[in-house]
C-alpha cells in the first residue's frame, strides 16, 4: 500500500528546507573575507572585578582570530583632549601576530584604572599579549566633571575584514551634561563627539593578514 503524504505538508518540508538553506547561505556570505571576530563580555568576571575593588573602568572582550598563524593584531587608545589629539598618539598600542596557533581565542580588552585621580593609569591586555597599568604623560583627564563610558559593539561577534578599523569602546569626560546618541562606527558623529565633549578616549584595533613580520 503506497501512502501518500497531503501536499500542504509537503510544500511546507519544502520552503522549510529552502528557508534553512537560504539562511546557511546568507550566514556563509557574510562571514566572506572576515579574518578576526569580537564581542563584548559585559558583566564577566574581569568586570565584576574592578565594579567591585571600585579600581576604575574596564571594557572586556572576546576576540577571535580563525587564522591567527597568518594574521596580525593591532589595539590602540586614542586621546582627545578639546577637540585636539593628545600626544603620544596612540597613548597606549598592543600589537601582535603570527601565532603558532592557527586559532587565537581569549579576552581582550582595555582598562582606565583611577580616572578621576590625580595619577590616573591605563592598560591593554589580550589573549596574545598585555601590558602593565602606567600613568598618563601630561595627564589631560578632568577630576571635577561627567565621565560617561560606553561600548561601541555589542554582545553578538562582529567580523572584521584585513586592514578595516573599528570602535570597540568610547570613554567621555565633560564639565557639564554630556549628550547621547552618538554613532560610535560613523566617522563623522565620532568627530562631532571629540569637539563637544572635554575629554575622549576611543579603544580601536584592526587585524591584518601577513605572512611575514
Amino acid at each position: 500500500m503506497i501512502r501518500r503524504f497531503p501536499i500542504f505538508l509537503v510544500l511546507t518540508v519544502a520552503i522549510t528546507m529552502i528557508f534553512i538553506a537560504g539562511c546557511n547561505d546568507e550566514t556563509k556570505n557574510s562571514n566572506k573575507g572576515k579574518i578576526a571576530y569580537v564581542s563584548t563580555n559585559v558583566n564577566s568576571k574581569y568586570e565584576s572585578t574592578f565594579i567591585e575593588l571600585n579600581l576604575g573602568v574596564l571594557f572586556d572582550f572576546n576576540l577571535k582570530v580563525p587564522n591567527a598563524d597568518k594574521s596580525w593584531v593591532n589595539i590602540w587608545v586614542e586621546g582627545y583632549s578639546n577637540g585636539k589629539a593628545v600626544e603620544p598618539f596612540p597613548l597606549r598600542q598592543l600589537s601582535y601576530g603570527l601565532s603558532p596557533k592557527q586559532v587565537e581565542e581569549g579576552h581582550m580588552g582595555f582598562g582606565i584604572i583611577n580616572p578621576n585621580s590625580d595619577e590616573p593609569q591605563l592598560f591593554l591586555y589580550s589573549s596574545g599579549a598585555s601590558m602593565t597599568p602606567r600613568g598618563i604623560e601630561n595627564n589631560f583627564l578632568i577630576k571635577s566633571g561627567i565621565s560617561s563610558w560606553d561600548y561601541a559593539i555589542g554582545s553578538k561577534p562582529v567580523g572584521l575584514e584585513s586592514g578595516e578599523e573599528m570602535v570597540l569602546a568610547v570613554f567621555r569626560q565633560g564639565k557639564g551634561a554630556l549628550r547621547a546618541g552618538y554613532d560610535y562606527q560613523e566617522l563623522d558623529s565620532i568627530n562631532k563627539m571629540i569637539n563637544e565633549d572635554k575629554t575622549v578616549l576611543l579603544l580601536k584595533m584592526r587585524v591584518d593578514e601577513r605572512t611575514e613580520l
